[in-house]
């Protein structure tokens, strides 16, 4: 397998409409978990850290910075589409900590934006950036 494809690859999508509506659901997911959880989350807070250690994580400083990278310059990158499914593997790692975990004691209603999250994330993870994205770019 090429470096190029482990990066850049993504599954071939030959409808039009179907690129657009993938660019639709990745630009917004990425965009909104950026905007409005991730940009304001790096560094991570000592409430963050604290946190993650709670959660049993070792090495909880290291966990929060991913957690914290994860949804700011991942979720801007799955937006934009560039390595976009490494991005989203990223998010749904950390969507899925916080759905599953997290919130692992909460009712469903405190957990639904992660678990739509991981559930956006996972699905751009298989199937990866499409025609309107920069990967698809630099994969022609």
């Amino acid at each position: 397998m090429k470096l190029k494809s482990v990066l850049f690859g993504g599954a071939e999508i030959k409808s039009g409409a179907a690129n657009f509506g993938l660019l639709i659901v990745r630009g917004f997911a990425g965009a909104a978990l950026c905007l409005a959880h991730g940009i304001n989350g790096v560094p991570p807070s000592r409430d963050l850290v604290d946190g993650v250690g709670e959660m049993g994580f070792p090495m909880p400083i290291f966990f929060a910075w991913f957690a914290a990278l994860a949804e700011s310059l991942a979720a801007a990158m799955m937006a934009v589409g560039f390595m976009t499914r490494w991005a989203a593997f990223a998010v749904a790692c950390t969507m899925g900590t916080a759905g599953f975990v997290a919130h692992g004691g909460d009712p469903f209603s405190k957990a639904e934006m992660a678990f739509l999250y991981l559930s956006i994330s996972l699905a751009v993870m298989f199937i990866g950036g499409g025609r309107f994205s920069i990967d698809g770019k630099l994969r022609k």
